[in-house]
């Protein structure tokens, strides 16, 4: 496989099989990750990656606060606007007309909204963290790694979701992961094999065309 085809397959999975999988591939897969790149090499990022015990024991913290907690940063801005909030817009409606849930049935939406906190049937979670006092450009640091993990993923026959979901229990995770108290919490994702017979892994999110984001000047050729 090739980056081209594991950026084609890539997708964010939302029903895995209960498979276990073996400690020694989930730290070599972390462990080549590590090579993405950061600014000034700071690698800024502090991964943790939880499996049995561990992560049925932060499931059974969420289930019992199912509210979640004061998130210590918003994941999407407040009123989105044009084209942002149409997007985010069309993705949920793409992803529950998979599943069959209608708009109006709240109770069914909210019940798969949950399905984040059992990391929707994953074997292991993947939890990211840094440091308090870096700014903007080390954020993008940690996304640059969690893509290159989800890449690495899918060359190995894996599947991945991640979870910014995972913002709304900042205290609870930094209890469960002994985060000293100078880090935060960025992300979640979950890391397994994709059911494929679960019609919510279906989902293909739209993408727009080059035309809309995109502008090339100098060029003779295209």
């Amino acid at each position: 496989m090739n980056v081209s085809q594991a950026v084609a397959q890539r997708i964010s999975v939302r029903a895995f099989r209960s498979d276990p999988i073996p400690g020694a591939l989930i730290r070599e897969l972390l462990e080549a990750a590590a090579r993405a790149p950061s600014g000034g090499n700071l690698q800024p990022w502090r991964v943790h990656a939880l499996t049995g015990a561990p992560l049925e024991t932060l499931k059974a913290r969420v289930r019992a606060n199912p509210f979640g907690e004061t998130p210590e940063y918003d994941v999407y801005p407040a009123n989105l606007w044009e084209p942002l909030r149409t997007r985010r817009f069309q993705c949920g409606e793409d992803l529950y007309a998979t599943i069959g849930i209608p708009r109006e049935d709240k109770p069914a939406r909210l019940a798969q909204l949950a399905k984040n906190g059992e990391l929707f049937g994953a074997p292991v979670g993947l939890f990211f963290s840094l440091d308090r006092k870096v700014g903007p450009p080390q954020w993008s640091d940690v996304g640059m790694l969690m893509q290159t993990i989800m890449l690495l993923a899918v060359e190995r026959g894996l599947a991945t979701c991640a979870q910014e979901y995972w913002a709304r229990y900042p205290q609870t995770l930094a209890d469960i992961l002994d985060l000293p108290e100078d880090h935060m919490i960025f992300s979640g994702m979950a890391l397994g094999y994709a059911d494929e017979s679960a019609p919510i892994n279906t989902l293909r999110t739209r993408r727009d065309p080059f035309e809309v984001w995109g502008e090339m000047r100098g060029f003779e050729d295209v």
